[in-house]
């Protein structure tokens, strides 16, 4: 028998339509989107929120909180982020308007209540699998399952023979390649004007290893990584 996942934080904020108070419990290891959108894993029906607004992830022991790419910010404690940001108990995360609250312990009611209600958050089982989100742009919401072992990422243009089109003009033609090396998915850039970017962090030729929440830039676009 597999051991329990470790439940290790919460999010608390309170639902703008319905005035009542929402709790999810993260476990070790969890993404969490956030987002007007149905689809998003904490769903917020605000008109400043946009449809994939933020992600909270969880890396070597520290949740971070990070912007896709949205049209009004991400705010902790008061102050605008601009790459992935560490949480710590007792953070404000405001997405212009609404606020959540970050605690980095979940006490044993506040399982059983979220268990209860379906809002435990636990990690995705990595299969090897995977695809890309965008989340901003004239592409926004549009998912790019990655289906073959390796796929080029460039500008979309009349001539372009590349698997992944983006269309935005400062996306390189081609731009980035994905691969997928004994089931795990690692990206590298092509040489581009404007470079690759996994979570704020410049990608080379070399290339870097992805994991489930990872935000990938190409250009000006924003992508969210998810395993399975």
């Amino acid at each position: 028998m597999s051991a329990s996942p470790l439940l290790l934080a919460k999010i608390v904020w309170r639902d703008p339509l319905t005035d009542a108070v929402q709790e999810f419990v993260l476990a070790e290891g969890a993404t969490a989107t956030i987002g007007r959108l149905d689809t998003s894993d904490i769903c917020i029906h605000e008109q400043h929120v946009s449809r994939q607004h933020a992600v909270i992830q969880y890396r070597d022991g520290v949740f971070l909180v990070s912007d896709l790419g949205s049209a009004n910010g991400v705010f902790v404690n008061g102050a605008r982020i601009n790459e992935p940001f560490p949480l710590i108990s007792g953070d404000e995360i405001r997405l212009f308007v609404p606020a959540l609250h970050f605690f980095a312990l979940a006490s044993v009611e506040d399982v059983v209540n979220a268990t209860q209600h379906g809002t435990v958050i636990t990690a995705v089982v990595g299969t090897g699998s995977g695809r890309l989100i965008v989340t901003n742009g004239p592409q926004e919401g549009s998912p790019i399952p990655l289906l073959r072992p390796t796929l080029t990422i460039g500008r979309a243009s009349p001539r372009a023979d590349w698997e992944i089109c983006l269309q935005d003009p400062s996306v390189s033609r081609p731009h980035a390649r994905l691969q997928s090396v004994e089931s795990a998915w690692i990206v590298y850039d092509l040489g581009s004007a404007n470079g690759t970017f996994v979570n704020g962090t410049p990608v080379n030729e070399k290339g870097r290893a992805l994991r489930d929440g990872d935000v990938l830039t190409f250009g000006s676009t924003v992508t969210l990584f998810r395993e399975g």
